[in-house]
């Protein structure tokens, strides 16, 4: 169980630091997609998650502080769920259908991550700060 907690635990930490390194390191493009989401300050938003998603993948993949960082992450993909992928006002059936997956990949993420405070601190193999 050990091997693919920490398995589990690498695997999710990286995506999250994947997506905060396109957002704090290449973030023009998706600047551009908040802006045509009506998203206020979309330069300020794009670099605010991408700290939320640093901060948050770190948390998990070192085990520090875990459920700070749980929590970061669950306030993310809250916030991008509902006003980057809310499939239900778009009217193009493609992007529709992106948004729709988007939202509920997010959904699946946050019901994993809200399991994870389950978990007792500290946990397996972690930095314990």
């Amino acid at each position: 169980m050990i091997t693919a907690f920490m398995l589990g635990r690498v695997i999710l930490g990286l995506y999250f630091l994947e997506g905060a390194y396109g957002h704090l390191v290449k973030p023009a493009g998706l600047i551009g997609y908040a802006s045509s989401k009506g998203v206020k300050s979309p330069k300020f938003a794009v670099i605010g998650t991408g700290i939320l998603m640093a901060l948050g993948g770190l948390s998990l993949l070192l085990g520090v502080r875990p459920h700070y960082g749980l929590a970061l992450l669950i306030i993310f993909l809250l916030g991008t769920s509902f006003k980057m992928h809310a499939y239900w006002k778009e009217t193009d059936p493609m992007a529709k259908m992106g948004d729709r997956i988007n939202f509920t990949k997010n959904m699946a993420l946050i019901g994993a991550l809200l399991m994870m405070f389950a978990i007792a601190s500290p946990w397996v193999y972690a930095l314990n700060w």
